[in-house]
């Protein structure tokens, strides 16, 4: 669903009002916290997609990911989850299912979370993913709401997956590449979380579906402010550009685009390619954090120290419009 989509409907719904909700749905934050003594949050997310790769254990830790990272992204420790499935065995028989579990399976186990069970459907197409509970002091919350003018924008993971894995969907020999892009994806966003928690940031969001310009918006929008991105310091998978050109483009980041349109400033250097590749909705990406720049030497060296697939700073939070985000080259 599109984040116009998306805005539509929840805009129908009543707000949240409940003494205990401490995170809920009246702002775009990756995960909701409910307060259960004044030492323990609980932070609740669900998260499940079709397959991107063909790799069925690979599709399993993808999406175990994926479905993980909101909680680190919160600030949080997750600490047990249930499989969600859709699957039709006619089509699919059961050795498929079985190693998708096993992969999603295998990345909670690197998560230390355990799966305590799950539901299934019956589904002509697949579809796999995680509702994870998680824990955090209500006190140390982070949100993607604080960010502050003069703050430093840290991304950690490449962006690009998402017109990669439609390349692949459409036939496209990708030969080692492929093997980087999975294993990025499967990556743990808990080192990153480590380090934001060690350092200290003001904000964070983890980039996924609504690429990292969508993702940036919603910070800046809720936090207040606006941000600025250099596209040169973004990390990325370089032949996505190249995908891009020949029209490997995902519809989530058609849609993004269509959605962001007069909300995000472009550089008139910037080709079409290039600014697709931050419209591309992603999978499993990494987090963006709003941190002092007092702290942001420490913050890039204690990512380092967990090895997290990037530890890039692409650009800064400014005053402005609320939401608005402007790309220099």
């Amino acid at each position: 669903m599109s984040l116009a989509e998306l805005g539509q409907v929840l805009s129908q719904l009543s707000p949240l009002d409940h003494p205990a909700v401490l995170v809920g749905t009246n702002t775009t934050d990756d995960a909701g916290v409910y307060r259960l003594t004044d030492e323990i949050a609980l932070i609740q997310t669900v998260d499940f997609f079709t397959p991107i790769v063909d790799d069925p254990y690979d599709f399993g830790r993808i999406s175990a990911a994926n479905s993980l990272s909101d909680v680190y992204a919160m600030g949080g420790k997750p600490i047990c989850a249930l499989n969600i499935v859709g699957y039709h065995v006619k089509y699919f028989g059961l050795d498929v299912l079985a190693d998708i579990l096993k992969g999603g399976e295998a990345k909670a186990r690197e998560a230390d979370v355990p799966i305590l069970g799950g539901h299934t459907i019956q589904d002509e197409e697949i579809k796999y993913g995680l509702a994870v509970t998680g824990v955090v002091h209500p006190d140390k919350i982070v949100t993607n709401a604080g960010a502050r003018p003069g703050d430093v924008l840290v991304l950690t993971k490449p962006i690009g997956t998402g017109i990669i894995t439609t390349a692949l969907k459409n036939g496209v020999e990708l030969g080692d590449l492929l093997k980087h892009v999975v294993e990025t994806m499967a990556v743990l966003n808990a080192g990153a979380a480590e380090a934001m928690l060690e350092v200290g940031v003001h904000a964070a969001t983890d980039v996924t579906g609504f690429g990292l310009l969508g993702h940036a918006h919603e910070m800046a929008k809720d936090s207040g402010v606006a941000l600025r991105i250099r596209y040169s310091a973004v990390p990325r998978f370089e032949r996505a550009l190249e995908l891009a050109g020949e029209s490997h483009v995902p519809g989530g980041t058609s849609n993004n685009r269509y959605y962001l349109q007069d909300i995000v400033t472009f550089d008139d250097s910037l080709t079409w390619e290039e600014t697709t590749l931050l419209f591309d909705a992603q999978t499993s990406g990494g987090l963006l954090m709003a941190v002092e720049p007092s702290k942001v030497d420490a913050l890039v060296e204690a990512l380092k120290k967990r090895s997290t697939p990037a530890a890039a700073v692409i650009g800064e939070v400014v005053e402005g419009p609320s939401g608005h985000v402007y790309v220099d080259r």
